[in-house]
């Protein structure tokens, strides 16, 4: 039993399976389970590894598994308090989500969209023109959005290589007016500091998370943060103390991950604090 009246929050984890380093269901499934939540896996990709860091990674399209997971989930008659939709394997994936979306969630559910697109200035590998112009629709569908820098320029139909430039909030009014009411955007650079910038266009109220900066980047933190995000916005926080108590997991992993000489290319050392976001 949990602190949501006894009911179990279940939340379909729209995302890739990379076997090897820590990200995507690899670490959204513990991180939304240990907060309280049952996370049902609907897989876009199989893949030996993840598609940073790593050369000659297999990658296995499910475009055609999902769709016959979502035909035996209707004739289930399930339904989910939650969909967190992240990775997307083809361009197809997007009717798949918004399918997803508009057949197996309730009045009340919570839809949180991460534009899973790129970084650092520049598209992923897997990431088509197709696919960056079928996100754009499927954010239109979700209530929250988690961009980094990156992302949120390419929704936008900016350059994405300015991704490191000062921040200009009017960005996320802008990205609110695509559908979504509230968004987070990471790798916020500032001041010489990183953080994120959450926005509710409901109130019209925009707040800074910065925290001085770790020299190391790790896979899968962005997929971290979505996740304590939207656990504890279905705890009933609101979308500026849940990006807040997410950046501050995500750097308690960074500080303990840096202090080993593992290479970063397998992520954050996750395991050792999955105890903390215990309810």
């Amino acid at each position: 039993m949990n602190d949501f009246g006894g009911h179990v929050k279940k939340i379909a984890c729209v995302h890739d399976m990379s076997c090897l380093g820590r990200c995507a269901l690899s670490v959204v499934m513990p991180v939304l389970s240990v907060m309280g939540n049952q996370a049902v896996p609907l897989p876009t990709a199989l893949l030996s590894t993840h598609t940073g860091g790593f050369e000659d990674f297999t990658f296995l399209d499910l475009t055609c598994e999902m769709e016959k997971i979502l035909v035996h989930w209707k004739k289930l008659g399930t339904s989910f308090d939650a969909v967190y939709s992240g990775f997307l394997g083809s361009m197809d994936q997007i009717g798949c989500v918004s399918r997803l979306i508009r057949e197996f969630t309730k009045a009340d559910s919570l839809i949180l969209v991460d534009p899973v697109l790129g970084d650092d200035g520049r598209l992923y590998r897997t990431i088509t023109d197709g696919l960056c112009r079928g996100m754009r629709e499927l954010v239109s569908h979700a209530h929250v959005i988690t961009p980094n820098t990156t992302e949120a320029l390419i929704l936008l139909g900016l350059d994405p290589a300015d991704h490191d430039k000062p921040f200009d909030p009017t960005l996320l009014e802008r990205l609110c007016d695509l559908g979504p009411k509230r968004v987070a955007v990471t790798g916020v650079h500032m001041d010489g500091k990183v953080g994120t910038a959450s926005y509710d266009a409901k109130t019209d109220v925009m707040k800074l998370c910065m925290r001085e900066r770790i020299a190391r980047s790790y896979p899968g933190t962005g997929d971290i943060f979505a996740s304590v995000l939207l656990g504890r916005m279905l705890r009933g926080d609101d979308i500026h103390a849940a990006a807040e108590a997410a950046s501050d997991y995500v750097c308690l992993l960074i500080r303990d991950s840096a202090q080993y000489d593992d290479e970063t290319r397998y992520g954050v050392a996750l395991e050792a604090h999955l105890g903390e976001l215990c309810i």
